[in-house]
C-alpha cells in the first residue's frame, strides 16, 4: 500500500464568473489518481468535520483509499482560489490555523506493516508545524520505505525561502524518488539549465530524478542513460493536477513492474523507467483533458 501525506483543500475555480468548489490539493490529487488507476493506496492528512471535509473525504473512499490515518479535525478546510490564463492555473491559499496547516510531528502515528512506500511534497512542506510533520514522516521512515517526494514549489507561499531550501536539502537526500517541473528546478538552481539543475538534485543522493516540462515530455536522471518520454497529445481543458496525476502513474507502474521495493529500486532498468515515466504521460493526459483535477480511473488508461 503506498501512503501519501500531504494537502488536501479546496480548489475555487472560476466558472461563468463565479467559482466552483472542488476537491483538491497536490497529494491528495495523488491519493486519488492512484486509487483510480487500482494501486492498494492509503491517505494520512487531517480533514476537517466542516462540508468542506466531507467533499474531501467522499472522492477518497470512492477511489478505494484507506482513510485510517486521516485525523479529524475541527479547524476549517484550507481554500485555494484559482485563476486560469490560457488554461494554466494559478493559486492564492487560504490556510492559516486551517485543519492541514496544524497537523504536528507528534501527530504522526507509528505506520502499520501494510504501508510499501510513501509519497510526499506540496504545499504542506513550506509551513510550520505541517511542514515539519511531513519531515518527521520522512525521517523516521525513509530507511525501511521508499519515498517519493515532490516539492510542488509555489514561490508565492513562501515566506522563507532559506528555510523552505533547508528543509529540502534535509528531506531530497531521504528520497528515492524526486519529481520536479522544470519551474522547480529554474526556482533551486536558478543559474543553471534544466538537465544541470536535475543532476544537481541527483547528486544529492536519491536514486532517481524526474523533470517534467508539460508538453515537452519527461526525462529521468539516474545512474544510467537518461531516460525520456513524450507527453500525449491531447486538447487542454486545463492543468490542474496533471503532474499529481502523473506522480500516480509513475508510483502505479513501478509498483505493478515490482520495482517499487527499497532494494528493487536500485536494480531499476532504463525499460522500467520508461515504463513508468509512459504511465504517468497517459493518465496525466487525461486530466488535462477535462477541467479540474479528475484523474482517470483504470478503465479510461489505454490497453497494453
Amino acid at each position: 500500500m503506498i501512503l501519501c501525506s500531504g494537502e488536501s483543500l479546496i480548489d475555487m475555480v472560476p466558472e461563468d464568473g463565479t467559482f466552483r468548489p472542488l476537491a483538491g490539493g497536490a497529494v491528495y490529487n495523488t491519493a486519488i489518481a492512484l486509487g483510480r488507476l487500482g494501486a492498494p493506496t492509503a491517505y494520512l492528512w487531517p480533514i476537517s468535520h466542516d462540508p468542506f471535509g466531507e467533499m474531501l473525504l467522499n472522492p477518497l473512499i470512492e477511489a478505494g483509499v484507506n482513510t485510517d490515518l486521516c485525523p479529524r479535525s475541527e479547524r476549517l478546510t484550507t481554500l485555494a482560489l484559482v485563476t486560469l490564463t490560457k488554461g494554466e492555473a494559478r493559486y492564492s491559499f487560504y490556510d492559516e490555523g486551517s485543519a492541514g496547516r496544524m497537523l504536528s510531528p507528534d501527530d504522526i502515528p507509528p505506520l502499520p506493516k501494510e504501508i510499501e512506500a510513501i509519497f510526499a511534497g506540496g504545499i504542506s512542506l513550506v509551513p510550520d508545524p505541517c511542514g515539519a510533520a511531513v519531515e518527521a514522516l520522512i525521517e523516521r521512515n525513509h530507511t525501511r520505505l521508499p519515498v517519493m517526494v515532490d516539492p510542488n514549489i509555489r514561490p508565492f507561499f513562501i515566506t522563507d525561502a532559506g528555510a523552505y531550501r533547508a528543509r529540502l536539502n534535509r528531506i531530497l537526500p531521504q528520497a528515492d524518488i524526486v519529481k520536479l517541473s522544470s519551474d522547480d528546478l529554474e526556482w533551486l538552481y536558478p543559474d543553471l539549465d534544466t538537465e544541470d539543475a536535475a543532476r544537481k538534485v541527483l547528486e544529492l543522493g536519491p536514486q532517481i530524478v524526474l523533470q517534467t516540462g508539460g508538453a515537452s515530455g519527461a526525462r529521468a536522471f539516474w545512474s544510467g542513460e537518461t531516460v525520456s518520454a513524450p507527453a500525449i497529445r491531447t486538447t487542454v481543458a486545463d492543468t490542474i493536477g496533471a503532474g499529481d496525476t502523473f506522480n500516480a502513474g509513475v508510483l502505479a507502474s513501478l509498483r505493478d513492474q515490482g520495482v517499487l521495493g527499497k532494494d528493487a529500486i536500485e536494480g531499476i532498468t532504463g525499460e522500467q523507467i520508461h515504463a513508468a515515466l509512459t504511465l504517468g504521460a497517459q493518465a496525466a493526459a487525461i486530466t488535462v483533458s477535462r477541467p479540474g483535477a479528475n484523474p482517470p480511473w483504470a478503465h479510461e488508461m489505454p490497453v497494453g
